[in-house]
């Protein structure tokens, strides 16, 4: 099996904190938000909306962060949330604050149907909407043409950054580094690890997900067609019908593999990019790791702890990760 990771050696959480489960819950908890609310306040604070035209009439809402603490910004930091998050992800709110405070301008975007945004396309939102998010990042790269310009996404929106990348100089984005946090790899593997991990990960997620599917049906009934009964389905079977209904890939396994960044998909990735990610990650298997196409643009950086975005140290200092973003985005 191909070893493409760097062990990372110094990341070592408190030992109450070791458990992939409670650095899983971390990362999304309530609790970081309000320990480190004056940081977040000062990224919500400045944040100016921007609705954003992607092409083919999409548009995707986005909020701009401008550096107040350097006479010049470093550069533009773009980050983007994992499945059923939004701008407000804790991940999210807690990296924008770090790199504000070291001089980058951020710009936050929410995915279709993620954060308050099922009112501006009438279709549904799929992980393989991949064109529209590279017409979103290359809207902000004309909008604020600071350089370098940089693009760091938490699970889904790992992938989906590293997806931008891959698209990038033929899309006309002058793109300088991409930071990937427990990015979604081969999500047949993602499907069968949250049905396999606790009941707790399952459930927050359909929660959340048949919570977005609700709205989006009151808001577009003429195109939104899942009954009460269907949205009661567990996450494989009402994937497979919302693929089936609302896709052209025909099948489970054809959309699933249409958005994984396995085999050789990567092979042409020519933007500098980071992968870090967790040995126990209960979300994104790390056996996934031996899949990915080894490319001299790609590093891999993996820790024996920090769960699925976790990589927390203690409740009370600022996070590893952050510091990782940080000195990574500072990198020559």
């Amino acid at each position: 099996m191909r070893d493409i990771a760097m062990r990372a050696t110094d990341f070592r959480p408190h030992r109450l904190l070791r458990s992939p489960h409670v650095q899983s819950v971390l990362a999304s908890s309530g609790v970081r938000r309000w320990l480190f609310r004056r940081r977040r306040q000062a990224l919500e604070g400045a944040a100016v909306e921007h609705i954003l035209d992607c092409g083919g009439g999409v548009r995707l809402q986005g909020f701009h962060s401008a550096q107040r603490v350097l006479p010049q910004p470093r550069g533009l930091l773009v980050l983007l949330h994992g499945w059923e998050g939004s701008v407000d992800s804790s991940y999210l709110l807690h990296t924008g604050a770090r790199m504000l405070a070291e001089g980058w301008d951020v710009f936050r975007l929410n995915f279709r149907d993620h954060g308050d945004t099922h009112h501006l396309n009438p279709e549904m939102f799929h992980s393989c909407r991949i064109d529209e998010v590279v017409g979103a990042v290359s809207a902000v790269a004309r909008r604020w043409p600071l350089r370098p310009l940089a693009l760091s996404g938490f699970s889904l929106g790992g992938n989906f950054a590293l997806r931008v990348a891959l698209r990038a100089p033929t899309a006309g984005i002058a793109l300088d580094r991409v930071i990937a946090v427990c990015p979604a790899i081969h999500p047949p593997s993602i499907l069968d690890a949250i049905e396999r991990a606790p009941w707790f990960y399952h459930d927050y997620f359909m929660l959340k997900w048949r919570g977005s599917l609700r709205r989006k049906r009151r808001l577009y009934p003429e195109q939104v067609h899942l009954s009460d009964a269907e949205l009661r389905h567990d996450m494989r079977t009402l994937t497979r019908v919302m693929v089936e209904r609302h896709t052209d890939f025909g099948s489970l396994d054809n959309y699933l593999n249409g958005y994984s960044i396995a085999g050789d998909i990567l092979a042409g990735l020519r933007v500098p990019a980071t992968i870090l990610t967790a040995a126990d990650d209960p979300i994104i298997p790390a056996k996934d790791l031996p899949r990915l196409h080894s490319t001299p643009s790609l590093r891999v950086t993996l820790t024996d702890y920090g769960g699925h975005c976790g990589f927390r140290e203690s409740l009370f200092r600022s996070s590893w990760l952050d510091r990782f973003v940080c000195q990574h985005l500072s990198a020559d």
